[in-house]
């Protein structure tokens, strides 16, 4: 049920809707041990940031010392390689 949260999600994330409900909802789920809801909260933010690159990349980069290294992987995947580098600095 915590990953369909946030997969439920991915749909209505490529037309750029719902990014205040992505944000809660990866809020809710950011320190989830389960590796399967990581990847499902990190797909949901990779498929927000086609639309709302900029807003994605701010909400990686200020919970980044949080997010398990699964989830941010995702969240960056498709985002510009300089973006990339800096959402994996330490």
């Amino acid at each position: 049920m915590r990953r369909a949260a946030a997969v439920s999600l991915i749909i209505p994330a490529r037309n750029g809707k719902f990014l205040a409900d992505i944000f809660e909802i990866a809020d809710l789920l950011l320190t989830d041990a389960d590796d399967l809801v990581q990847k499902g909260y990190g797909w949901m933010l990779k498929v927000a940031a086609n639309k709302h690159e900029q807003e994605v990349f701010e909400y990686v980069m200020k919970h980044k010392s949080l997010m398990p290294r699964t989830a941010l992987r995702y969240a960056i995947e498709k985002m510009p390689a300089d973006l990339k580098a800096r959402a994996m600095e330490k």
